[in-house]
């Protein structure tokens, strides 16, 4: 087991699982011959993405008792990741996702997580709650508020973090875990009353808030308590807002080969924005550059870049 100091400078909850990736670009999976297999889920790529800037994190989550999860507890202690929270699953598979690469904006996603995912089967006695109150940043997903027992687990938590500094919901919309748009609405307008940062595109800003329009969406979230709101507009960069400055940074282009690790990668470096406790600007435009990098790279976890890498990008003028 990793050994990560506590209190731990990010601590995230949510999907786990194996992502298996062509090696073949501009052709569907009935013609792929050739796979990579990687760590994947969006809170695990968020957890990896801190870890690459040096900040003791762990990921709450879990696997099934097969090879492939044995493959994602080896991998987390690999990638830098505290697996303390990592729980086998006695009875549900490891799930894994496959995609397509049609660079430069076609990625489509095909999840394998029936007949239920073992993140989803997180509850809330698996949880450390003084690991969570003591967190610098807690970081959870929309998926896992999708299904019980893993909702209540997620507002367990955010209840023991009493809306504590950099308490982030990353709105992740994914809409084959839904089975109405209406029903995810409901349940992060309870995340929502915990949470002191939002981020997430434009269209999962409508569900969260029937908003679609930046500004108007940032508007909206901060009425509901958070005190950063950020909206990802793809070419158009990314809107911050907080109740006294807003900030707008334009993109940094990359060519694309897969795009699908790219709002993970901003995530892990929002997480270390702040907590450097960097003025938005900077914050944002680091991040950009982060998720650009993944981008322009095949897989999502092990493409997360480290500080070095952003660094000699923004100072050739990003």
């Amino acid at each position: 087991m990793t050994d990560t100091s506590f209190p731990l400078d990010v601590l995230a909850i949510g999907r786990l699982g194996v992502d298996i990736y062509p090696l073949q670009d501009g052709v569907g999976l009935e013609d792929v011959s050739t796979f990579g297999k990687y760590l994947g889920g969006s809170a695990a790529n968020v957890s990896v993405a801190a870890a690459r800037y040096g900040h003791p994190t762990a990921l709450i989550s879990r696997a099934g008792d097969d090879p492939f999860g044995r493959y994602l507890l080896r991998e987390l202690e690999r990638l830098g990741v505290s697996n303390r929270y990592f729980t086998v699953d006695p009875d549900l598979k490891t799930p894994v996702t496959f995609c397509e690469i049609f660079p430069p904006d076609d990625f489509p996603l095909y999840f394998y997580r029936e007949p239920k995912a073992p993140d989803l089967n997180i509850a809330p006695a698996d949880l450390d709650l003084d690991a969570v109150r003591a967190a610098r940043v807690f970081w959870l997903t929309v998926t896992g508020l999708s299904q019980e027992p893993s909702r209540a687990a997620h507002l367990a938590a955010l209840a023991a973090r009493g809306r504590a500094e950099h308490t982030v919901l990353d709105l992740d919309y994914r809409p084959m875990f839904w089975s109405e748009p209406a029903d995810a609405t409901a349940q992060v307008a309870l995340a929502l009353e915990h949470a002191t940062v939002a981020v997430g595109n434009r269209e999962e800003c409508e569900v969260a808030v029937g908003e679609t329009e930046p500004l108007r969406a940032a508007d909206a979230l901060l009425e509901r308590g958070v005190t950063l709101a950020i909206v990802k507009q793809g070419p158009k960069g990314v809107l911050a807002k907080t109740a006294d400055e807003t900030v707008e940074v334009p993109p940094y282009f990359v060519d694309v080969v897969n795009g699908l690790g790219a709002g993970d990668a901003f995530g892990g470096a929002l997480c270390h924005g702040l907590l450097e406790g960097w003025d938005l600007t900077r914050i944002l435009t680091f991040a950009n550059v982060a998720g650009a990098l993944v981008a322009s790279r095949r897989e999502c976890s092990t493409a997360m870049p480290t500080t070095a890498e952003v660094d000699a990008i923004l100072q050739r003028g990003a």
